[in-house]
């Protein structure tokens, strides 16, 4: 064994590469497996069958399994076998022809109508709708009725019907695409519409493509089998599965195993295309295009001063050590945005995340709860719940735990909740799914906990749609589905941001008499220091993905440690002296990719001195601190 596979075998769950991962092994193996043999099949069939798929045999008809004939004769004493692998063939034929022409229909027409829109867009997609309200089964029997039975004819049918599936997903994209900067800057050069599509355009929009033509060669080899099933696609004597089920089904009485072999390999390989499918959905854009991702995962972790493990407590709730998460933005490299990330919060405390937009606040967040998403992942550190590491959990006990163990409230309440249910019925499903509760139990509890919230009437509010609630009473409505299986951790992402400054001060009140009432720990969220100074015990600095102070809030407001928090503080506008203008950082904080190897905000930072050059790693017992000179500094909220 080598020493890459060692490392890569003795590497945490969630650090695996793909390929090493169990739920990859057990999905994707198996699902190429039943490919291969079906392309083998395909090619080498005249090598591969033990009889002529045409050679009859009357005297020796529906006979089953024997050493002779392994899965049996069928009605004209054909050898069942042979006639399987043949049909392989006309699959893979079918798959080919109908998922291609249905590529080379709808992706040009796409990438055209969602480039240039207008009246070209209008009419296209009105054609599309009408083709689309029809019954596709119904659209493919009458364009072969037009042209006529046979396998070609009918995937030619098939790939009109599909290519308005391609249709539809490159429009969409192109429509996203089209308004993306980069576009905008092929236009200032000079690029021709065709080359903006097909050099910029395309390769953004290919991912999905890639997914939606494993979905169609699925769909494809269903639709072949029931039109050669109901006499209109292949037709006798060519041996495809789709004919063997219908012979089958007229001799159901006499052989019912004649049904097997074909039915058997029509589910088994449709399964095998769509399992493939939903790995590369939920994998594809990870690094995609990202071939220096490797070079690019090393360089980040030398820039990296690596601090001292935090010890668990008896009063922890929470401990997070050494937690980093990678991202792969479009078309470039796998890059941090969270390092080091080391904190802990105590039962029944609340922790204030605090720092400018783009430090990795909510990215730290969405870590916690496992909802970073495509094009993100974690590839170290834990999360100690309570005791259990959240890292090391299986997909399904992950998801167990958000709800129960673990629960978000979001900065916008009105695109968090679901507008097309009430706000009742959003409550009461989380209390039905994660506690097992009955209908009237989970509506009475939820009643009981928009009551807690500080709603009135709150029977008549649970009937109520999101669009009929204020913002305020729409983020209590957030905060009560959050808390309704009394999780042990609350994260809280900007939950004020977005209501007016006299709900918000109800919102921070209520926060803090809940936590009194449930005993959890909480996360809190935010870039406003005053918010974080009324409701934390503790507030964690961040810059550039990395926490840089962390002390108790008097501790912090009466004397920052770090040069950045004392920045924070002088930009706070009731921290100011008065005298215009208001005190601001210089420079704004650097982009994931383009940290600076040592300090990170050393550039912006007017005491940066020799000693800042190299990562610095944060230091400290019950006050912890990043930086090279925090002994030697006295600092007061000014820069």
């Amino acid at each position: 064994m080598t020493d890459a596979s060692m490392s890569a075998s003795a590497a945490p769950r969630h650090m695996r590469p793909n390929w090493m991962k169990p739920s990859f092994l057990v999905v994707v193996v198996p699902s190429v497996l039943v490919l291969a043999t079906l392309i083998i099949c395909a090619v080498f069939a005249e090598w591969l069958v033990p009889y002529d798929p045409l050679q009859q045999d009357l005297i020796g008809a529906l006979q089953g399994p024997s050493a002779a004939h392994w899965l049996g004769t069928d009605d004209l004493g054909r050898d069942v076998l042979s006639r399987m692998i043949f049909g392989s063939r006309i699959a893979v034929v079918a798959a080919v022809e109908a998922t291609g022409l249905a590529v080379l229909i709808g992706v040009p027409i796409g990438l055209f109508i969602g480039y240039r829109g207008g009246w070209w867009d209008w009419i296209t997609m009105r054609i599309v709708e009408a083709i689309v309200s029809i019954p596709g089964i119904m659209v493919a029997i009458v364009i072969i009725a037009i042209l006529g039975t046979g396998l070609h004819r009918a995937m030619f049918a098939l790939g009109i019907l599909y290519s308005t599936s391609f249709l539809r997903l490159t429009r969409s994209i192109v429509l996203a695409e089209r308004e993306e900067v980069y576009v905008k800057s092929a236009r200032v050069i000079g690029a021709s519409s065709l080359r903006i599509l097909v050099r910029h355009i395309f390769l953004n929009i290919a991912p999905p493509l890639i997914v939606q033509v494993t979905l169609t060669v699925g769909a494809v080899l269903l639709a072949e089998a029931g039109l050669s099933f109901i006499g209109i696609g292949v037709q006798p004597p060519q041996a495809s599965w789709g004919t063997m089920l219908n012979t089958a089904a007229a001799y159901m009485e006499l052989n019912p195993f004649l049904a097997v072999p074909p039915g058997l390999a029509i589910v088994v390989t449709v399964l095998a295309v769509n399992l493939l499918g939903d790995v590369l959905r939920d994998s594809i854009g990870q690094g995609i295009r990202a071939p220096s991702a490797a070079k690019s995962v090393e360089a980040a972790k030398v820039a990296v001063a690596s601090s001292a493990p935090l010890l668990a407590q008896d009063s922890d709730a929470l401990l997070v050590n050494g937690l980093e998460v990678m991202i792969s933005p479009k078309g470039g490299v796998e890059v941090p945005v969270v390092t080091d990330m080391s904190f802990r919060i105590a039962k029944g405390e609340t922790l204030g995340l605090v720092g400018e937009s783009g430090s990795g606040k909510t990215v730290t967040g969405l870590a916690l709860m496992g909802l970073i998403g495509a094009g993100g992942r974690i590839t170290n550190g834990s999360v100690l719940l309570d005791g259990t590491d959240l890292m090391q959990l299986s997909r399904s006990e992950l998801e167990q735990a958000r709800g129960n163990d673990v629960a978000m409230v979001f900065q916008d309440p009105t695109t968090s909740l679901n507008p097309a249910f009430t706000v009742g019925n959003q409550i009461s499903e989380v209390l039905r799914v994660k506690q097992g509760l009955s209908r009237r139990a989970a509506w009475d509890r939820t009643v009981e906990l928009i009551d807690r919230v500080g709603i009135p009437r709150a029977a008549e509010k649970a009937r109520a749609f999101p669009h009929e609630l204020s913002g305020g009473m729409a983020q209590r409505i957030a905060i009560a589905r959050a808390l309704s299986c009394s999780p042990k951790l609350l994260i809280a992402d900007e939950p004020t941001t977005a209501l007016d400054v006299t709900v918000q001060q109800e919102i921070l009140d209520l926060f803090r008499d809940l936590q009194d009432d449930f005993g959890m720990a909480m996360l809190f969220v935010t870039h406003d220091l005053a918010v974080a100074a009324d409701v934390c015990d503790r507030i964690a600095v961040m810059y550039c993905g990395e926490i840089v102070e962390t002390a108790a809030v008097d501790d912090l407001f009466a004397g920052p440690k770090h040069p950045y928090t004392a920045g924070l503080l002088s930009a706070m506008p009731h921290g100011a002296s008065g005298t215009p203008p208001l005190p601001v950082i210089r420079g704004s904080v650097p982009t994931p990719g383009h940290w600076p190897a040592g300090c990170r905000f050393a550039a912006r930072c007017p005491y940066a001195a020799t000693a800042c050059s190299p990562p610095v790693p944060l230091t400290g017992d019950t006050r912890l601190v990043r930086c090279a000179r925090a002994d030697a500094l006295t600092l007061e909220a000014t820069l």
